[in-house]
């Protein structure tokens, strides 16, 4: 009896994961010859591994039945880490640039239709069913604009297929869609907010000759904030060199002081070029930025402590500095303690050979852990190796 019950549990265990989407383990030119060989598209789950929608759709969508039925049956699919391994080189490819994204590509790798973001049940289903009916694909949506369509929902539909991947294209949807608009609700707004991300781009002037609208929704507090961050950010993308990694510091200082104290453009380019550094693997020109920008942590929250000691535990090695990460992370958890801070600080404290103090904080997060219902799998790993 008790081995039937054994077998009957892997029997359901095994039904169940059968009626999610099936998704391949072989590299990704394997993965287009077979869809190649079967005539299918290649459904490719592009998604990074600190993505909270992308776990969700692991845990919510991706298992369903109905799901997994449709997607099995008409596709070859994949998941692939866009900044681990081949994913670096697809996620350029395909110009992946949110997550998650969901791309749909033929035998030959040509992307014939997309979309990104958690996505409902149902409307995951209906993406890849326009996904495998030609007139309804990004391809025959894009030809559709270009032949001069102006419904509106075409419009915003095509602008929020296209924003995040295709930003020039969506800014000519977006200037169609605007130019019809007299008001503007929320998710308007929202839109216009995703596509004026630089001065010079047409949706600016359309932010700025709709700011009486706009401050209907958003107070005029928030719309000169939004305006003052679009402006830096057009300022960055104009001193910065991405082939030369160098910073033009005059010019970003000097525009930047025509609407900001000279104090403020300061801390702020040392910041964002802290977080360039880090992006770009420069660990010590990251490490002496940081440790000048935090001399006084008191403003920072929780969140943001944590997140600076622990870009410190996996990306610096100086034990001094290793030493102000700690004292990050300690302020972190006396302003809110966490699974997560009391992770970092184990973390830090193993790595700076303090084997008793990190077995101490390790056992407190999993503790955290539990009484929250968070997953403290690495914690655990991490507390086996201190025993």
């Amino acid at each position: 009896m008790k081995k039937l019950a054994i077998l009957s549990s892997l029997f359901i265990g095994a039904l169940a994961f059968a009626q999610g989407i099936k998704f391949e383990e072989s590299n990704f030119a394997s993965v287009l010859a077979k869809a190649k060989k079967e005539n299918k598209l290649v459904f490719i789950d592009a998604y990074a591994s600190w993505c909270g929608p992308c776990k969700l759709m692991v845990k919510n969508i991706f298992p369903l039945q109905t799901v997994g039925d449709y997607y099995n049956s008409h596709f070859i699919s994949t998941k692939i880490d866009m900044e681990k391994g081949e994913g670096i080189e697809l996620a350029k490819k395909y110009n992946v640039k949110a997550f998650p994204t969901y791309l749909f590509v033929d035998g030959n790798g040509e992307v014939v239709h997309r979309t990104l973001g958690y996505v409902e049940e149902n409307d995951f289903i209906q993406f890849a069913k326009d996904a495998g009916d030609p007139s309804k694909r990004l391809t025959a949506l894009k030809q559709k604009f270009e032949d001069g369509e102006k419904d509106p929902e075409f419009l915003k539909n095509l602008a929020g297929l296209t924003i995040y991947n295709d930003a020039e294209f969506a800014g000519r949807v977006l200037e169609r869609y605007f130019a019809a608009k007299t008001e503007l609700d929320r998710d308007d707004v929202q839109m216009l907010l995703s596509g004026a991300q630089t001065t010079d781009s047409p949706l600016y002037k359309t932010f700025q000759s709709k700011k009486a609208e706009i401050v209907k929704v958003v107070t005029a507090e928030k719309y000169d904030a939004i305006d003052k961050n679009i402006k830096i950010s057009s300022l960055f993308k104009k001193s910065y060199n991405k082939e030369t990694k160098t910073w033009n510091d005059n010019y970003f200082l000097t525009e930047a002081q025509k609407f900001m104290p000279k104090e403020e453009a300061e801390k702020i380019l040392k910041r964002t070029q802290a977080g360039r550094a880090l992006r770009d693997k420069d660990f010590a020109t990251y490490e002496k930025l940081t440790l000048e920008l935090y001399k006084d942590t008191s403003a920072l929250s929780s969140e943001e402590l944590n997140s600076i000691a622990w870009n410190f535990f996996e990306n610096v090695n100086n034990k001094s500095s290793l030493q102000k990460a700690l004292a990050w992370a300690h302020e972190s958890v006396k302003k809110n303690e966490n699974y997560a801070n009391t992770d970092t600080l184990a973390n830090i404290y193993n790595k700076v050979g303090d084997k008793k103090n990190a077995k101490l904080w390790a056992e407190r997060s999993i503790e955290l852990a539990k009484n929250t219902g968070q997953d403290s799998t690495d914690t655990e790993k991490l507390l086996k190796t201190l025993l």
